[in-house]
């Protein structure tokens, strides 16, 4: 597995374990910075960071363009999946859009519903259109 793949996995992980645990993203990140090993990966810290500094937004972003769904009542792993994926897209040049909407896709379809790697697809793809139109 590419070593950007496994911190996208571990990230993922920490903003799961955030989102069930009802702690702060920050003081998960923390907690993991100090007791992971093998030690967390620098990508993995670079994600969770930009979740959580875009967080508001992404999140905004997410509500709009999830037709029918709140972020509450989408599943959790879902909700996450998307915040990394809307975060790559976004802010990171170095990631190409096709990347971070595969990735986000293959997320879903290994841990999340049958359902869910369509609407993670479906989701990011409108957020990729509407790019050039969304200002950070």
């Amino acid at each position: 597995m590419p070593a950007r793949t496994r911190a996208r996995k571990r990230a993922l992980d920490i903003l799961y374990e955030s989102d069930l645990r009802g702690l702060g993203r920050g003081a998960t990140l923390a907690h993991r910075m100090t007791t992971a090993d093998p030690p967390l990966n620098e990508y993995t810290v670079t994600l969770v960071e930009g979740v959580i500094a875009h967080g508001e937004r992404i999140d905004e972003l997410i509500s709009t363009y999830a037709e029918g769904w709140t972020l509450e009542r989408m599943p959790a792993i879902d909700r996450n999946i998307l915040r990394l994926g809307v975060y790559e897209v976004l802010y990171r040049d170095d990631v190409p859009d096709p990347v971070a909407l595969d990735e986000a896709v293959s997320l879903a379809r290994e841990l999340s519903t049958e359902q869910s790697p369509t609407f993670v697809n479906g989701l990011l793809g409108r957020i990729v259109k509407l790019k050039p139109s969304l200002s950070g």
